[in-house]
């Protein structure tokens, strides 16, 4: 479906429920040929052109929006006139429109039920508790090419060589190098398991054996253990608030698609290839 036809839609819902029964903070800003448009149709208007919409001061958008909706109008007037929207094409598109807006409609209408303080306690709850128990190592890394290096590098360090300058000077990591090899808190799923299985084995304050992995050869050295600290509900309400919203509009998805008789019908074959043609008769001798 085509950008223009969508707005041709667009329009086409707007000029059918444009009635009487508008409340009183739903002014109309405008009327093309005896059709209002009201402050509502510019907000769908400013929906649908999303961020395509410049930016611009607010006196500025509403001339903007009005100039659009005015267009879609008159446009899809002359349009009927043709008899455009008679075509079986066109009927085939709209209802397909139509089908979409109900379906986002009734999406929003589920997330809007979904979203309650109850619900996303809950939901937090679930999740910190499984966090608890989850562990985190602090650990500095140096990597270089060839186990030979590695091996030099833990001997200076075993001798009271600084980890965080040898790493600047000789790592080949160039995310952590500069800051002393240093890779902050992380669990055991964020490393690749032959280096998470080294830095989780290792005590405070222990180096490391060289340890091989696909980018190279690593000397660690851990700074700190603890167990994974629980966010605060503030800091990750707006992520807990969306897969409170995307859980309830799956389960709805399912349930629906669990109630309804679905048959697909599988695609014809492709067409018996053409017999050969027939080989012409030798003349006879």
């Amino acid at each position: 479906m085509t950008a223009f036809f969508a707005r041709l839609v667009l329009i086409a819902f707007i000029a059918t429920v444009a009635a009487p029964a508008f409340a009183q903070d739903d002014p109309v800003v405008a009327k093309v040929n005896g059709t209002d448009i009201r402050q509502s149709d510019l907000a769908a208007a400013e929906e649908d052109i999303g961020q395509n919409l410049p930016p611009m001061q607010a006196d500025a958008k509403r001339d903007y929006l009005i100039t659009y909706v005015t267009d879609m109008l008159i446009i899809a007037k002359a349009a009927e006139a043709k008899k455009l929207g008679d075509g079986a094409d066109f009927k085939r598109k709209a209802a397909i429109a139509r089908n979409k807006l109900l379906m986002e409609a009734l999406l929003t209408d589920v997330a809007k039920t979904a979203v309650t303080d109850a619900e996303m306690k809950k939901v937090y709850a679930e999740a910190t508790k499984a966090m608890g128990d989850e562990k985190e190592v602090h650990a500095r890394h140096i990597l270089v090419e060839k186990e030979d290096e590695a091996k030099a590098i833990l001997a200076d360090l075993k001798k009271g060589g600084d980890f965080a300058a040898i790493a600047k000077e000789k790592s080949k990591d160039p995310g952590s190098k500069e800051n002393g090899g240093d890779l902050g808190y992380f669990a055991k799923d964020q490393m690749v398991p032959e280096f998470a299985e080294a830095a989780f084995k290792l005590d405070k304050g222990q180096l490391s054996d060289p340890v091989k992995t696909q980018f190279g050869w690593h000397v660690l050295k851990v700074e700190d253990k603890r167990s994974r600290p629980v966010p605060d509900f503030d800091k990750v309400k707006d992520q807990v608030e969306q897969y409170v919203v995307r859980k309830a509009q799956a389960d709805l998805v399912t349930k629906l698609r669990g109630e309804a008789k679905i048959e697909k019908i599988p695609a014809k074959a492709d067409a018996a290839p053409a017999a050969p043609a027939a080989k012409p008769a030798e003349p006879k001798k």
